[in-house]
């Protein structure tokens, strides 16, 4: 049977609890800004098929590709969560409603 004593973390060989949220930090802002870049690219498509405004949902590709380019680089999310509500007010404007 497996002996079932104390286990003590402070002295286990790999245990580096800092690195191990450093990535799940950097996993975290990983998700959120390209969830919200995939986000803006779906809400694009929908401005561009439904509404018919492509020139807008080109604009929405670029800008949103920039922002989420900032996010990556600087560490910043909440440009990328900005940029999806503006996606969702030229998303009702352009649908006109």
């Amino acid at each position: 049977m497996a002996d079932h004593g104390q286990v003590e973390y402070a002295t286990a060989q790999g245990n580096n609890l800092p690195a191990h949220v450093a990535m799940y930090d950097r996993f975290v802002h990983l998700i959120l800004v390209g969830g919200a870049h995939v986000a803006n690219i779906v809400l694009g498509l929908a401005i561009g098929a439904v509404a018919g405004h492509w020139l807008l949902a080109f604009a929405i590709f670029v800008i949103a590709t920039i922002v989420a380019a900032h996010g990556f680089l600087s560490g910043a999310r909440l440009p990328s969560v900005i940029m999806v509500m503006l996606s969702l007010i030229a998303l009702a404007l352009a649908s006109g409603g």
